[in-house]
């Protein structure tokens, strides 16, 4: 059955622009981490992708590695731009990145030129693409200059292989040094995605956060649900095709009893905000216009619509922002409290 966009799609989105550019964002972007390799019909994939763009959601983000197997990923959206989306490229933003594991050999992961420049042209392959708009050097790369990987990057876009690039990860030190590198090379730092959720804060305990707003960037953050924590698929047990029954990227463990009750109180929360729990984290993680984007992950369509409805409702009072703060900070449910991986 052929597409055709809804037509009133973007009355339906709020967009944000990134940092000090041009480029808006849509406030929820979708990724493609999780149900969108081999291990799911490409039906269900395609649904996905539909009902995000007709409802506004212009931008979808990709890494090689996303699978599985890695590189799945992007071979399904590459089916979905010629199927779907064909004709609809100018209306997109698609971004991809590097930095995890992609082939055996010395050359097959982390931040060195040759790494990034052959994953990039392997994305633009499986997706069928001249160019992406935004290309991440996924993670900082203890072992390769920084002046190294952000010269890939400038390389990148210099060679027409993407529009803008953006780093993921990097804490705020690191972060400073990348774009004040990206600067002197012409080539600017258009945003960065960190993770970021009611109970991973990290950006803010790091200062990311500040330094982002300071250096003019934006900020595309992931895991707004905490790997789905912050929704209500597990106030009742574990549903066996979720990421703590796969062991995907969920522990398991975090889903015990005392953390379940911390939950439910956040759920009750939102229920008086009109808002389902999904959409009331999504909504924090917005809530004070800092963050540009919020981006999710979808096994299935109903809950892109669910999460796009967030929007609705951004707005917070203080005394319920302290009141999600007892349950999800100290004493409660922080458990992914961390520094951005390697510095």
């Amino acid at each position: 059955m052929n597409y055709t966009p809804h037509p009133e799609r973007y009355q339906k989105m709020v967009y944000n622009t990134c940092g000090n550019s041009g480029l808006k964002l849509p406030a929820i972007s979708l990724g493609l981490w999780h149900n969108f390799g081999d291990d799911k019909p490409h039906s269900i994939k395609q649904e996905i992708c539909r009902t995000a763009f007709d409802l506004g959601i212009t931008h979808f983000d990709l890494a090689n590695n996303y699978g599985p197997p890695p590189g799945t990923a992007e071979l399904a959206f590459g089916r979905i731009l010629k199927e779907d989306f064909a004709g609809l490229r100018d209306e997109l933003v698609i971004s991809t990145k590097a930095g995890y594991e992609m082939w055996p050999g010395p050359y097959g992961e982390w931040g060195s030129k040759k790494y990034l420049i052959a994953s990039c042209d392997q994305s633009l392959k499986r997706m069928g693409l001249d160019y992406v708009d935004i290309f991440y050097s996924h993670r900082f790369d203890p072992n390769t200059p920084l002046e190294e990987t952000m010269q890939a990057l400038d390389y990148i876009v210099r060679s027409g292989k993407a529009l803008y690039v953006g780093i993921s990860s990097y804490n705020s030190k690191r972060t400073k040094a990348a774009v004040a590198i990206l600067k002197e090379l012409g080539t600017p730092c258009l945003i960065h995605q960190p993770s970021y959720s009611m109970l991973n804060r990290w950006i803010e305990d790091d200062g990311l956060l500040d330094t982002i707003n300071e250096l003019g960037i934006g900020s595309i953050v992931f895991s707004p649900l905490a790997q789905g924590m912050l929704t209500t698929k597990y106030l009742k047990d574990i549903p066996e095709d979720s990421r703590a029954s796969q062991l995907k990227s969920l522990n398991p463990n975090f889903l015990n009893d005392d953390n379940i009750e911390k939950i439910k109180q956040l759920n009750r929360m939102a229920e008086n905000r009109n808002q389902t729990l999904a959409q009331m984290a999504i909504a924090w993680v917005l809530r004070n216009r800092r963050v540009t984007s919020a981006l999710i992950g979808a096994s299935r369509a109903e809950q892109v619509v669910d999460c796009v409805g967030a929007i609705n409702n951004l707005d917070f009072t203080d005394g319920e922002l302290t009141e999600i703060d007892r349950y999800a900070t100290d004493g409660g449910l922080n458990i992914w409290a961390r520094s951005a991986e390697l510095g």
